[in-house]
Parts: C-alpha cells; structure tokens; sequence
C-alpha cells in the first residue's frame, strides 16, 4: 500500500479499537474534584453506551447517588466501578490512573509481567491467550486455561483488574498461579515475571507442527501494538515467493479495530472488510481499496482464544470467500470499546458499537465457525503433532494443484 493511500485510509476510519479505542484527552490543567469526576463517568456512558437504556436501568437513579459520599479520589473509583458495573458488561469499564498506564504500555509495546490475556467467562477467571515467546507460553499455559488461584489466593469472584494487578509485578519476581484444565488434573504454576515485548507478527516455523517448504506462514499473535499492521505487510514481502499463505490467529484476544482493517485491507480488493452498529443504529461500513498486496492462496486458522479483531479479520476473509478458516469455534466478541481519558487520569472503557462481519453477521457470544473443524488435544502437542496446520497444508497444496492445473491449461 502506498504512503498515500495509507493517509488517505487513516483520513476516513474511525479510529476505535475493539480492545483499545481512541482516547479523549481532556485539559489536564482542568479543575476536578472527585464528585465532578464522578459526575463525568455518568454523563460519558449516559451519552455514549451502546445501549441507550443501560441495560433496561433508569441511568438518572445513579447521578445523584453518592452526592453525600464522595470525598476523595478513591471514593469516586469506588462508586464509579459500582456504577459501572450495573451495566452487566464485562467489557465495560473503570481504569485508575495506573491500570491506565499499564494499559498504554501495552499498546505502545511492552508491560511487564507474564505474558498471557486474561479474561472472566461465566464468573470463571480464564486465559484467553498466552502471547508468543513470553514466561507465560514458555510455563506451558493455555488458551482456555482456568486461573483457580494467584499466589495462594483464590480468584472467586474477582475482576479482571484485579486479577492483572495480582498476575503483574516487578521484573525477576515470580507469581503461582492454580491452573485448571480440561482433562487433566489440577497444577501449580510458578512463572518468572519479565519485560513483555510485543512483537505482534512472526514468520519463524511453528513449535509444534510443520509447514511444507513451498508455504509461508504468518503467526499474529495481537493487534494490540500500533506496529501490528506494518510488521504483517512486511511478513508478506517476505514470503512473496510462496506458493500459499498460513495465518495463525490461534489465541490471539485481539486489539486495535484499525490493524485489523489495514490488514484486511492488504488481502482484500474492493470488499466490505466489517461495518459497525452505534446505539442509534446507524450503520458505517469500512471497504477495502482496488490495490492488495498479494493474491496467493490463504488458510486463516482460529481457535477459542481467538477474539475481537482476530474475529474481524477471519470473518472478513471468509465472508469474501478470500481465504478458508481452519480449526476451532472463535471467541464471540462482537463488540467495540472506546477508551475515554478522564481529567485524574484514569480511564473508561465504553461500549459504543457492535460490528458485524461482511455478510451482515453479529458474532457476539457466538463466534465464527471454521470452513473446517479440527481439533487439537494434549495426545497431539506431546507427539509433536498439529492437525490444524496439517489440514490448513492439505488444502493450500490442493488450491496450488488446480491453480497449476488451470495456467497449464
């Protein structure tokens, strides 16, 4: 893609993410007080939530509530969270100011502690993916692995915050975590904590498994940093010569709603890539441009700590007929979050749209189910052995046989 088509792209997105969205920076040199910060986190979600109702609340009951009860700043985290959470949206949310650090630590590439996105289902504290070559991975977690304790503790209940805040923590130190599994029994794992850089994009053979020497293979681990989208392009050039392509969206939990996009943008030629819904219903569609950069074959392979804009980019590219998705049933997050700044600094995640795939299709709590199904169970990953990347080989092989076929017809 050109310098100027890129300009062109960044002048009609929207700039929101599906994890991280655009920021709204207020003055900071602002007076605030902790009842008018309160004030602010109301007056945001009231005008910006995707569900104008609140999830069938009177959103005025809250306004005035702590009127009485606010004196400082933790007194307005605290009624600002409980507010918050009336929403029943486990996507919505309250930062402090040093959760929001963290999180923009993480966007601009690095955090420090394990490794691993983590999530709650169902009040179950879950791993939605380990990110590649970090303590995490390396100790052997998994996507859909249960947390049951943090250094001894129990995480019943508990919030994804706090369970970060509890999972993070200083270079060289160490964190015990109670690992649930299917299948198997119960086990401790005690994990080094180390500076996480995120390189979202790796081109480096798959540690389990083999790719066949005329494929290439692209593993994204997340979109999270802002260089995810140049890193893949680059991964293409790279593999130019392939006969085929595999991208590996296995255990990636997503990240920013514009890598996703660029991405889609570089395999597709003028297609709808996904549209997004507001609380009003109007409707905004991101198409792709008449340039891509490459035509090779393409097998996206997803799992179920696939999400977010893992899920657009493989709902993209199946709903184009683009490429065949391999593996098992996505995550289910159909949902776009915007990072609102407050005054303090701290922050708010708020839901304001959901998206829908090419075909018109709303994956929330359904995700997106493989071209085909293919398991991979721990008898597999012990012998070395990867099905999914077997079946994504077989099938790339077949399409470079009939497209051989064709040309030498």
């Amino acid at each position: 893609m050109s310098l100027k088509q890129m300009l062109k792209r960044l002048s009609i997105f929207i700039f929101v993410f599906v994890l991280f969205c655009v920021t709204n920076i207020q003055n900071p040199a602002m007076a605030i007080t902790p009842q008018s910060l309160y004030d602010k986190a109301w007056r945001l979600i009231y005008t910006k939530y995707v569900d104008d109702t609140q999830n069938q609340q009177n959103w005025e009951r809250w306004r005035h509530k702590y009127d009485n009860v606010i004196k400082d700043e933790e007194d307005a985290y605290v009624a600002i969270g409980t507010m918050v959470d009336s929403l029943g949206d486990v996507y919505t949310k309250f930062l402090t100011p040093k959760e929001y650090k963290e999180e923009s630590e993480s966007i601009e590439g690095s955090l420090k502690g394990i490794g691993v996105q983590i999530g709650v289902r169902d009040g179950k504290l879950l791993i939605i993916a380990p990110l590649e070559d970090t303590p995490g991975e390396k100790a052997g977690l998994l996507s859909e692995d249960e947390i049951l304790e943090i250094n001894g503790e129990s995480t019943k209940g508990i919030t994804v915050e706090a369970a970060a805040d509890k999972i993070r923590g200083p270079e060289g130190t160490s964190v015990k975590l109670l690992i649930k599994r299917k299948g198997v029994p119960n086990k401790y794992y005690t994990i080094q904590r180390a500076n996480i850089e995120l390189k979202s994009v790796s081109t480096k053979a798959p540690k389990i498994g083999k790719v066949d020497d005329n494929l290439g293979y692209i593993r994204l681990s997340s979109f999270i940093s802002r260089n995810a989208a140049s890193e893949f392009q680059n991964a293409l050039n790279q593999l130019k010569d392939k006969d085929g392509i595999i991208i590996d969206l296995r255990s990636n939990p997503g990240g920013l709603l514009t890598n996703a996009i660029y991405i889609a943008d570089m395999l597709l030629s003028n297609k709808t890539i996904v549209s997004t819904v507001d609380r009003d219903g109007y409707k905004e569609t991101q198409n792709s441009l008449s340039q891509v950069s490459t035509n090779q074959p393409i097998v996206v392979l997803i799992n179920g700590g696939s999400a977010s804009a893992s899920e657009i980019l493989s709902g993209a590219l199946k709903d184009n007929k683009r490429a065949v998705i391999v593996g098992k049933k996505s995550f289910g997050k159909g949902l776009v979050q915007e990072i609102n700044k407050l005054p303090d600094g701290s922050a708010l995640h708020i839901t304001i749209q959901k998206y829908l795939t090419p075909n018109g299709t709303d994956i929330h709590k359904k995700g997106i189910t493989p071209d085909y199904v293919v398991d991979i169970k721990e008898a597999d990953i012990k012998a070395n052995k990867d099905p999914q990347l077997a079946k994504a080989c077989e099938i790339l092989q077949q399409q470079v046989g009939k497209a051989t076929t064709a040309k030498a017809d």
